[in-house]
């Protein structure tokens, strides 16, 4: 008696995907290097879909949604455009979601505000020959 092999039926997901898992697309879309580090932001609350806390890894994001990512004291609100379940090169990435203007505007103004402050408030040691010129103008001799 011969077996004679089936055909494996292509998958409907395969062809045709509607939906992706979100910790997959927040890694495909390089907003996190590895799914691990997605799924442990997921897991703090630190995603909103569509205005809503995802407390659920696998929730299913489709194109239209809108994401927003706190990340690093920044926070990302995109709208997703597309799927990949594979990670890819960073200009493919970019293909996947738009950031809002509004987004834009507030993550510049943070990244001004902090560079502001850490002009204002350097937290490194001067230099030798500067830290002896500061004793001086102290008065300490030592």
């Amino acid at each position: 008696m011969k077996k004679t092999a089936k055909k494996r039926q292509p998958s409907s997901s395969s062809t045709t995907q509607d939906s992706q898992r979100l910790d997959t697309w927040l890694w495909a879309a390089r907003f996190f290097k590895t799914r691990q580090l997605a799924s442990t932001a997921i897991d703090g609350g630190k995603i909103e879909l569509n205005g809503q806390t995802v407390t659920k890894r696998g929730k299913s994001v489709r194109p239209g949604d809108r994401l927003t990512i706190s990340k690093a004291g920044l926070r990302f609100v995109v709208d997703v455009d597309a799927l990949n379940p594979k990670r890819g090169p960073a200009s493919e990435a970019s293909q996947l979601y738009h950031e809002t203007p509004e987004s834009i505007e507030k993550r510049r103004l943070v990244a001004e505000q902090q560079r502001a402050e850490r002009e204002l408030n350097p937290h490194h040691k001067p230099a030798k020959q500067a830290r002896a010129l500061l004793r001086a103008l102290r008065g300490k001799s030592f």
